[in-house]
């Protein structure tokens, strides 16, 4: 079982300016603020970026509980400066009932939303 996330960061600043944005939709803000480091989470931190050289490329899925919050993360990251990296839809291909959006933080790393419930019907 996971206990936290790390990220590192190429300009801290920058990387929380998004994040702040970006995570607020899931609930998720920034509880613990350090000057090269920041931890956001819901009661206690668990997803954490940090100043440091660039690591790489870095794959990080946050549950979302609808398919509303799915569309406001990606809106959000959209708004805060992320690039689109799959727009909000579902991914059959994984299972029937995965809804998952996906964008690049400012950094590369690939940053999802996604949610395993059903959502609203579709049309027949």
């Amino acid at each position: 079982m996971l206990d936290h996330v790390s990220l590192k960061v190429a300009d801290h600043a920058a990387a929380q300016a998004f994040y702040d944005k970006a995570l607020a939709p899931l609930g998720l803000t920034r509880l613990v603020p350090m000057e090269d480091a920041s931890g956001y989470g819901a009661g206690r931190p668990f997803f954490w970026i940090g100043q440091g050289d660039k690591a790489g490329y870095c794959h990080v899925a946050f549950s979302a509980p609808d398919h509303a919050t799915v569309d406001a993360f990606h809106a959000a990251a959209l708004a805060a400066g992320g690039r689109d990296n799959g727009s909000p839809g579902l991914r059959e291909h994984y299972h029937p009932s995965y809804y998952g959006a996906f964008v690049l933080d400012p950094d590369g790393h690939n940053i999802e939303a996604v949610c395993h419930g059903a959502g609203p019907a579709r049309p027949a």
